[in-house]
């Protein structure tokens, strides 16, 4: 378990997290640049000092401020995976993730990492003739290579194009799983944190203002900010294959939908809010909609010229209206409405063992 609790004023921004991270489990940290993200990686690492605090990992104490321990970076069990990647531009692939071995055969145990991530055949390669989704699974095999008790990971996806975006997050989200250590991640996109994280804490103006699933975010945001910035929806289910290019999703909770995705066994589905209208109970609006699931609304929150409404449908879910729509339709906490949207607008991700994203 790690465990954080640390307080410190950077420039005009004053920080101050208190954070647990179960073994084998993902926090996603996510939140606006200048929120202070970043700042609690290098807290936890050793690389930034805070005015005040504790940093534990299992037995170890890393920080405490109290009686005045501080463990060096160098001293923690901590794999660090930067935004750009930082490998060294004079070492070879396999010397790269050499680099923190002290012991034993450092280039058979840099083969096996790299062989893991499927860039073997780059070991003697240099990191400029690498492309971002190569660069990128170098860094993670480097980040595992002590075998580290803790996994910080700052914007991973970042610094990649969107084509290898996709694949990377993949890689990235099956490296979470298998670790079975914990892990802090930050990064400003939500989609991303619901993909890689177990939980996601919503970080604004140095404070986590919420914390929770991804579904939980959207459906029940604590704070304007959490509901503008927590942009889709997710719900679990199991998947086959449902005929003319589709696939049936069977909700936990109850229901189903379909979309035009692939997937088969435990995934989640992802729809942003504005795909979704809302009509009253018993109604099915016309068009080509496939989707249609019996709600009731649990919270109407306006933001901006437009309205939030939470839904429970058996998971918890969020559509967008407008206010003249949310009015015309009198929604109230308790009304009963049919959610509806289209196939085409609902994504199928996959999804950890857990059931979570």
């Amino acid at each position: 378990m790690l465990r954080v609790d640390a307080a410190t004023r950077l420039g005009a921004l004053e920080l101050e997290v208190a954070l647990e991270v179960a073994p084998g489990h993902c926090l996603a940290l996510a939140g606006p640049s200048g929120a202070g993200k970043t700042s609690v990686l290098r807290i936890v690492a050793g690389l930034l000092r805070p005015r005040r605090g504790r940093v534990t990992c299992g037995e170890e104490v890393w920080l405490d401020t109290e009686t005045g321990r501080f463990v060096a970076p160098e001293e923690r069990g901590v794999g660090y995976l930067f935004q750009e990647h930082a490998l060294f531009g004079h070492l070879s692939v396999w010397r790269n993730v050499a680099y923190p071995l002290r012991s034993g055969d450092r280039r058979a145990r840099a083969i096996e990492l790299l062989e893991r991530f499927g860039v073997a055949h780059l070991a003697d390669a240099r990191p400029a003739t690498l492309s971002g989704g190569e660069r990128q699974r170098v860094a993670l095999a480097r980040a595992l290579a002590r075998q580290p008790s803790m996994l910080l990971l700052d914007e991973p996806l970042s610094a990649l194009d969107t084509t290898t975006r996709a694949a990377a997050s993949r890689e990235l989200a099956a490296v979470l799983r298998d670790t079975g250590v914990p892990a802090l991640l930050v990064t400003h996109d939500f989609a991303e944190a619901a993909l890689l994280g177990d939980e996601i804490g919503v970080i604004q103006d140095g404070r986590v203002v919420q914390r929770g699933t991804a579904a939980h975010l959207a459906a029940a945001p604590a704070t304007p900010f959490v509901a503008d910035f927590a942009g889709a929806v997710v719900l679990t289910g199991t998947a086959r294959p449902a005929g003319d290019g589709l696939t049936r999703i069977d909700l936990d909770g109850g229901g189903s939908v379909t979309s035009t995705d692939e997937g088969e066994g435990p995934v989640a589905v992802s729809v942003f809010p504005w795909e979704i209208s809302v009509a009253p109970a018993g109604a099915r609006e016309p068009g080509s909609s496939r989707n249609h699931l019996d709600a009731e609304v649990v919270s109407v929150t306006p933001v901006a010229n437009r309205v939030r409404v939470g839904l429970l449908a058996g998971q918890p879910m969020t559509a967008e209206l407008t206010g003249v729509s949310a009015e015309a339709l009198g929604l109230r906490r308790g009304t009963r409405v049919v959610a509806t949207w289209k196939a085409a607008a609902t994504r199928v991700l996959p999804v950890r063992p857990s059931g979570r994203l």
